[in-house]
């Protein structure tokens, strides 16, 4: 069931561009007053100016607890109350595992999952008082495993798994916790690992409709939307719903035949290209600033 949104106030995580941007502007117009916290400062503030006085900006890593800690202090206090949390805040980097630089590798995981971790840790108490809500943002990764994606499909598969044992937790005090799923959408993050030529090839390769890019603003208005009804699942591509009923699968049929086959396939051109494009893609990488900023 849906509620209104007017005066509730939101936070948002990854929300100086992309998904997070978009939603901050969408809960905006639904009337939800916006915190929110993301590493770029410049880009944060255009995002809060273009919603207006009722959205207001820190800059924080998400993996540092005493700068959310402190960020989830300074929004009660700016705002009264929190209702609505949004962990969405994450980078990715691909390549082979082996071929992986092991600082990406291991900020892949910090920003993705222990940065939602982190974010849930600052705002919960907030959110215990408020009865509100938490949505953390997964992906299609965390319901289908995929080769060259190591650190992505783990961070993923780790933050869905957070959330519904949080639920679990949280519910029977008036907590609720939703997951959101998300396929290829058209984002920087998306953009930057198609540069690489491989694995923009990998990528279209995929069975339909999981091997294309979908546009960034019909999914994130059905991100909206599953905020405004606190949904326990949120769907960002209609398709998304049905994996859910065939995943037990396609560990099977991904890490299987089909996997290897393709692995097999691009291993020559990944030799001849000297390897995949190093390092991350998204922002979170590494902050310029960590806890407060001005807003």
């Amino acid at each position: 069931m849906s509620r209104s949104l007017n005066g509730q106030v939101v936070v948002v995580t990854g929300a100086a561009r992309g998904v997070g941007a978009l939603l901050a502007r969408k809960l905006a117009a639904r009337g939800a007053r916006l915190a929110l916290v993301g590493l770029e400062p410049d880009e944060l503030k255009a995002v809060a100016e273009g919603i207006g006085p009722q959205a207001a900006y820190w800059t924080a890593d998400v993996t540092d607890h005493d700068a959310m800690a402190l960020v989830a202090a300074e929004v009660v206090e700016r705002f009264g109350a929190v209702d609505v949390v949004v962990a969405n805040a994450g980078v990715a980097t691909g390549g082979p595992f082996l071929e992986s630089d092991a600082r990406d590798f291991e900020r892949v995981i910090q920003v993705n999952l222990l940065g939602s971790v982190t974010t849930a840790r600052a705002f919960l108490p907030a959110l215990l008082q408020s009865k509100g809500y938490l949505l953390q943002i997964a992906s299609l990764a965390a319901i289908t495993p995929a080769p060259m994606m190591t650190a992505y499909c783990a961070s993923k598969a780790g933050v869905e798994s957070f959330a519904h044992s949080l639920r679990a937790e949280v519910g029977h005090k008036g907590v609720k916790v939703g997951v959101g799923y998300l396929s290829w959408t058209d984002t920087d993050m998306v953009r930057g690992a198609d540069q690489d030529d491989v694995m923009r090839e990998a990528r279209s390769r995929l069975p339909w409709p999981a091997n294309r890019t979908y546009p960034l603003d019909p999914a994130v208005e059905r991100i909206a939307a599953g905020v405004q009804r606190r949904s326990a699942h949120v769907y960002a591509q209609w398709w998304l719903r049905g994996m859910q009923s065939v995943r037990g699968y396609l560990p099977g049929l991904i890490g299987g035949a089909i996997g290897q086959r393709e692995m097999r396939r691009l291993e020559p051109r990944i030799a001849a290209a000297g390897g995949i494009r190093r390092g991350l893609v998204g922002r979170g990488g590494e902050a310029d600033e960590r806890g407060r900023a001005a807003r």
